[in-house]
């Protein structure tokens, strides 16, 4: 997609301000994040990053200004409101049910999809029946693309963080998201564990997702976005490709550093 004509937006961010106390945490924002796209916003800490991140799926109210997602205002929706509607993240510190196995951790994702009901659930209905076998297979076939399927039956917390951070990713894709949101999720990673996520990522788009990440590592952000948005102090002060933000003189100064 990269230097292509950019689509409608899927989401719309328009002039959204969030105060705590006297503080601004994110001051005035404006961008869109076409359909389709691989979007990176990026700054040094502090910068507002997860609190946009919480902004856009309901875990904080904006202060002031608008948020659209597949044209509906959604300000006002909440986080399960906008989760039906196809929004999905990870966080910065994973958050996994580790004293379940990797394969109901993945489950939980996909609930959403049951369509036997509670009562069909605890009366083990022929639809339940149905529902629970279709969602263990989308999940283990999950599992095997992101390259965890030899640990389904292990405990969540058990596993190397690495592995960690990909079960959070496949608890989110398995709910088929329309937008993704990933929250530094190559934080403490390898070079090799982040190239695995940029597939990981890549291949989320070719099946359809948008894809809107918060992330330091600087090479996963230049290699896979399409555009870039810049926060400092809460404010953006950059967007476009990955070529147009590296030589940046306001992103060189504040963030990627004036020898790099």
């Amino acid at each position: 997609m990269k230097n292509s004509p950019k689509s409608e937006p899927i989401l719309s961010i328009k002039k959204v301000t969030k105060r705590f106390g006297g503080l601004s945490a994110v001051h005035d924002v404006s961008f869109d994040v076409p359909r389709g796209a691989i979007m990176a916003v990026i700054g040094p800490n502090g910068a507002g990053k997860t609190t946009l991140f919480n902004l856009v799926t309901g875990l904080d109210s904006a202060s002031s200004g608008e948020m659209f997602f597949l044209n509906r205002k959604m300000n006002d929706f909440s986080p399960h409101e906008r989760a039906v509607m196809g929004l999905s993240r990870t966080f910065q510190i994973p958050q996994i049910f580790v004293n379940m196995s990797v394969l109901e951790n993945v489950l939980i994702g996909r609930h959403k999809f049951g369509r036997s009901g509670l009562l069909g659930g605890l009366w083990s209905s022929p639809r339940s029946r149905k529902d629970n076998r279709e969602m263990r297979e989308y999940c283990l076939n999950l599992l095997e693309r992101i390259g965890l399927i030899d640990k389904a039956n292990e405990e969540a917390g058990n596993m190397a963080y690495g592995e960690i951070k990909l079960l959070e990713i496949a608890r989110a894709l398995a709910t088929e998201p329309t937008l993704l949101l990933l929250d530094e999720c190559a934080a403490g990673l390898t070079a090799k564990e982040s190239d695995h996520i940029m597939k990981i990522v890549r291949a989320a788009r070719k099946d359809g997702m948008t894809v809107l990440l918060v992330e330091h590592d600087m090479r996963m952000v230049m290699n896979l976005s399409d555009d870039i948005v810049v926060l400092n102090f809460g404010e953006k002060i950059a967007e476009g490709p990955p070529e147009k933000i590296q030589n940046d003189p306001k992103v060189i100064e504040v963030y990627l550093g004036e020898e790099d």
